[in-house]
């Protein structure tokens, strides 16, 4: 484990509030399973409401110390609870997490394919949905937050998610071995992974016919067999993958800019580059470098997957501890897996 580069934890001026977050890189050898681990803690903090977003990677959270409370799940039918430990699939529709003025925990960005090694199933089980991580990992989750309870800071709590996690790659190999009882594969089909790997690469930017060109398959057959293992269609998955890369790019674009947002709240907003920077950014622009054929197609989308306009998301996120995943400079953006 190392932690990322220019992301030491932050804590406010006053000694009554806590507001700090941590980005991890894990192991070397978790590197194909998991793309980052992010703690925070809050404490003393307006109550607030967060936008869980959809994103290429499952979640993975283990809580410190309040129960994370979710009021909105990607599924409408799934009733809101509180959870000690949560895994959730990819969505294409956002969360709603909220908190009274204090939470904490970890974190883990999850790799679709890396799912089969590390959960012992395909992502596509866990589309749309929220459950106990406890459901799929079992008495592990206990052990690990013990563990992370007791650690000294969040390299250390890091480390023990190396450990742990390292050690269920190792179990859910053996679980899938030749001859071992209920064994599954241990990971896609090489098609489904060589799809997957383009739509990374390519920022989404691809039609569902190019993909079953390179595989061979028809465009039916591809898309049945990539929903059931990473748990989006080629098409929702291209959607996702590119307004996860227009959001990590709107939010470096902003780092340490001031936002200039209309009274409506609508798109449109431009900003400052850099507190000195003479360059303009605008959301335009944004829509152009992550091919949409418009702003206006950019906001649209935005609504859809986010559930409001970027600039309601900027007004509403950019000072969330969540929203530290997607400050730049950390290196674990991926063009692959």
């Amino acid at each position: 484990m190392r932690c990322a580069g220019g992301s030491t934890a932050a804590s406010e001026s006053s000694a009554a509030v806590v507001d700090e977050h941590l980005r991890g890189i894990p192991a070397e050898p978790l590197r194909r399973y998991v793309a980052a681990y992010t703690g925070y803690r809050q404490r003393g903090v307006p109550p607030a409401r967060h936008r869980g977003l959809p994103s290429p990677y499952l979640t993975l959270i283990f809580t410190l110390d309040e129960p994370l409370s979710i009021a909105v799940h990607p599924d409408p039918g799934q009733p809101p609870g509180e959870f000690g430990t949560l895994l959730g699939g990819l969505h294409s529709v956002p969360a709603l997490i909220t908190h009274a003025g204090a939470q904490s925990g970890i974190q883990v960005a999850l790799r679709p394919l890396g799912a089969r090694a590390l959960l012992g199933l395909p992502a596509g089980e866990l589309a749309e949905l929220d459950v106990p991580a406890e459901a799929v990992l079992g008495g592990v989750c206990a052990e690990l937050r013990d563990r992370v309870r007791a650690a000294a800071g969040w390299p250390q709590r890091f480390a023990v998610l190396d450990e742990i996690l390292l050690r269920q790659v190792t179990a859910a190999a053996a679980a899938s071995a030749p001859g071992a009882a209920g064994a599954r594969p241990d990971a896609a089909s090489p098609e489904v992974s060589w799809a997957w790997q383009q739509l990374l690469r390519q920022g989404g930017a691809l039609r569902v016919s190019e993909l079953a060109a390179g595989t061979g398959w028809s465009g039916r057959h591809l898309t049945s067999r990539f929903r059931a293992e990473i748990g989006l269609t080629p098409k929702a998955a291209a959607r996702v993958i590119r307004f996860d890369r227009a959001r990590r790019l709107l939010v470096r674009q902003l780092t340490g800019a001031t936002a200039e947002v209309g009274a409506t709240g609508e798109v449109g907003a431009t900003a400052e580059v850099g507190a000195t920077a003479d360059a303009r950014y605008r959301l335009a622009d944004l829509a152009a470098d992550c091919g949409y054929f418009d702003q206006a197609h950019l906001a649209r989308e935005f609504r859809t997957l986010a559930g409001c306009p970027p600039s309601q998301w900027l007004a509403e996120e950019f000072r969330n501890v969540q929203a530290g995943n997607w400050l730049p400079g950390e290196g674990w953006e991926d063009s692959a897996w």
